[in-house]
């Protein structure tokens, strides 16, 4: 494991109440919480979790580094695919983001869709932080002009009420509390989280109820195998729900994800037989996940298999799957990057935009760890991702 950079006092304190929280909880439960239950309360904890406090998350100061913190590059062309999508649908079309992060996103997305004549009628932001919700008030009141400003407006929860649009979520699906299961004798366990004789959080073990059970016995029957004895990886059987959720009364419109995953074949592969459950602290990636809890981010990779699933299970047809850097490069990336090195005001601003776009879309870096898929209904959404579409291997 990486040598970790050790948390001031300040830090550690704030840790150590959220701890205790979950002590507090697997103790009244009586003596383990489902894993996904203590991740929960690790990143959404009201004051306390890692999305709801306020410490820098984004960006090369904090923790990781997201696609629209290196640069507007991969909101640009975000916008040159859903531009046709929002004229398709007329003066009310609307765009709702989930989870803003520092803004970075809709700042760029906002601008680029305005010089395409494509601004919706209001952009939301999905978004359960107040301190994260403020600073992108703060950034996009002083990045736009107050009619685009006039259009943004912040959620609370997902509209209930009919809207047409596009859905776009960029590395959530990852956060989302995912319940874990081991294969024992056999039989589906569900892992849960609990105390040792030294009060330190630790793993235990109790038979999973129906719905995890059946969501893996549905992943072995799709892969015509069954998992081996011992076998421990994550599964999100509440997918489908969570998505009816967030899109809310969403007629007509796209849906667009990106996050890092796999197809089902890949991810539930033999050698990945621990899962795929990690934290991210300053830049550094590593696996003790109950380390300072509400200080590091905790996420696991994506099967888009199930997401594939759960879109079209939610009523809309799948309009397309690839990698990002088939994504970025089938929606203009390569003309983004030259208009933009043409208005760059020195040899230094272009480096790091041809560098933005390397990280992008190298193999090795976000290009093909990172994928999109985008589902439609009502509209044609297809085209956005006819570069390399790999529908094939889910």
């Amino acid at each position: 494991m990486p040598e970790l950079p050790m948390p001031d006092a300040d830090a550690l304190a704030h840790s150590e109440r959220l701890r205790a929280l979950i002590r507090e909880e697997i103790v009244d439960a009586g003596g383990a919480v489902p894993f996904w239950r203590f991740m929960e309360l690790a990143l959404y904890a009201p004051g306390l979790g890692y999305y709801s406090a306020g410490s820098t998350k984004f960006g090369r100061a904090g923790d990781f580094v997201t696609a629209p913190e290196l640069g507007s590059l991969f909101a640009q062309c975000v916008a040159e695919a859903v531009a046709p999508v929002l004229r398709q649908l007329g003066s009310e079309a609307q765009f709702v983001e989930i989870g803003g992060g520092s803004g970075a996103f809709a700042e760029a997305l906002l601008a680029r869709l305005q010089a395409l004549d494509a601004l919706p009628a209001r952009y939301a932001i999905l978004e359960p932080s107040a301190d994260l919700r403020e600073r992108q008030r703060e950034r996009l009141e002083r990045a736009t002009s107050p009619s685009v400003f006039a259009r943004v407006r912040w959620l609370d929860r997902p509209q209930e009420e009919a809207w047409n649009g596009v859905l776009f979520a960029n590395e959530v699906i990852d956060a989302l509390p995912t319940p874990r299961f081991l294969i024992r004798d056999g039989e589906v366990f569900e892992e849960g989280v609990a105390l040792d004789a030294q009060d330190r959080l630790v793993p235990a073990w109790f038979p999973a109820d129906a719905l995890l059970a059946g969501g893996v016995r549905h992943a072995e029957r799709y892969l015509e195998t069954t998992f081996a004895e011992g076998y421990r990886a994550e599964l999100l059987p509440h997918l489908p729900y969570w998505i009816q959720a967030v899109m809310g009364g969403l007629r007509e419109g796209a849906m667009l994800f990106f996050d890092y995953g796999h197809p089902r074949r890949e991810y539930y592969l033999p050698e990945r037989g621990n899962g795929t459950v990690r934290a991210f602290y300053r830049q550094q990636v590593h696996n003790d996940v109950y380390r300072w809890p509400g200080l590091q981010d905790i996420t696991a990779s994506v099967d888009f298999t199930a997401l594939a699933e759960a879109g079209t299970q939610a009523g809309f047809d799948l309009a397309g799957y690839c990698t990002q850097s088939g994504f970025l490069l089938g929606n203009g990336l390569q003309q983004r990057l030259e208009e933009a090195e043409a208005q760059a005001p020195d040899e230094q601003a272009r480096l790091r935009l041809r560098n933005e776009a390397r990280q992008l879309t190298l193999p090795d870096a976000m290009g093909e760890r990172f994928q999109a898929m985008g589902f439609s209904r009502g509209v044609d959404f297809d085209a956005a991702f006819a570069f390399n579409d790999l529908g094939w291997r889910l």
